[in-house]
């Protein structure tokens, strides 16, 4: 089989009776080329198949027009939605996206790091895993100033730029609703605590059960990784208690629906025998019976704030860090709702 030619500016040229040099500056849309001219030499180019150099042209540049992503996973509504606000805002400027996933993995997350730094991105938008507990994977941006910027999972303190919302007053306010339905034994499943986002929740919860008066219980806070697996195995520790638990507080949704439908099925009331609040406000707490309560957490909003944040820093001499803290809401539906004053 015979391979086809690679097309180049030569014979763009020679078609066009032009000198390379022309169809080189016309094909980067320079302005000492006119407009009639420039039209002639793209019709031409992409009626030969010519093929734009777009590496070669960001070696001269020293841009990728690239932001890269890590995010912990692909499969959640809520890294979906921000990851659309981020591609909505990047491809409006100009960029075009490189995702990689860290599937709750520090090393993964580290390994993804190297590659980006290696794929030469103008900068980096990162929710971190699980169980990182090191920087030290992103030193090399650092270092470079190439921008990086944390969405929904960041690290404590200001010397970083991360674009949040405020957990413990989410986690704060679903607890307080749930003592205000008369929930007196309230429980609580979180993911790893090692993230900001599971501990400020949690913390929040613990405020609402004090200032409620309640007595906080250990044994009623599980941490998980927020899977239908383990909430399956902390509903089962739960039925097995001599004294249930009359409020759940779930820091996700999915996870939630899984603890409604697994005490539903042990023939519990929803939320007579346990109210339930979940978080994200996902598509699955609308679908849910009794529908879900749950916090709204705007992840195409968050997505959007922290690319054009990046966007601006890319634009910038020497951007200053900064905490961008957005709006939560808690949303109260059938599951929690028992109607007490």
């Amino acid at each position: 089989m015979s391979q086809e030619k690679i097309v180049t500016i030569y014979d763009i040229a020679e078609k066009l009776s032009l000198s390379p040099s022309t169809i080189s500056r016309g094909l980067q849309n320079h302005a000492a080329v006119n407009a009639v001219t420039k039209k002639k030499i793209f019709d031409t180019a992409n009626e030969m198949g010519y093929r734009f150099n777009t590496f070669a042209r960001n070696l001269r540049s020293r841009k990728t027009n690239t932001i890269g992503v890590i995010v912990p996973r692909l499969n959640s509504y809520f890294i979906s939605a921000m990851l659309a606000g981020i591609e909505k805002e990047v491809n409006g400027a100009g960029y075009n996206m490189l995702i990689s996933q860290s599937l709750e993995s520090q090393e993964k997350e580290a390994e993804y790091a190297e590659t980006m730094m290696h794929n030469r991105v103008d900068g980096l938008i990162v929710a971190l895993a699980a169980n990182t507990t090191s920087l030290a994977h992103f030193q090399p941006f650092f270092k470079h100033n190439i921008p990086l910027l944390f969405a929904d999972r960041g690290v404590a303190g200001n010397e970083y730029t991360k674009v949040v919302i405020d957990n413990f007053k989410a986690g704060y306010e679903a607890a307080v609703h749930l003592a205000e339905q008369g929930c007196s034994r309230i429980a609580h499943i979180t993911g790893n605590t090692t993230r900001d986002v599971y501990s400020e929740r949690r913390d929040g919860y613990k405020q609402a059960l004090k200032d409620k008066k309640i007595a906080f219980d250990e044994s009623l806070v599980f941490e998980t990784d927020l899977t239908e697996i383990s909430a399956m195995k902390v509903m089962n520790r739960i039925l097995k208690m001599d004294v249930l638990p009359d409020g759940l507080f779930v820091s996700n949704d999915f996870c939630a629906a899984i603890c409604l439908k697994t005490l539903k099925q042990a023939g519990l009331k929803i939320p007579e025998d346990m109210a339930i609040v979940g978080f994200n406000n996902d598509a699955t707490s609308r679908i849910t019976e009794p529908a879900l309560s749950t916090v709204n957490y705007p992840g195409q909003e968050m997505g959007e704030v922290v690319a054009r944040r990046l966007i601006s820093q890319l634009n910038a001499a020497n951007p200053s860090p900064e905490t961008l803290v957005l709006k939560s809401e808690l949303i109260v539906r059938s599951s929690s709702l028992r109607g007490v004053v």
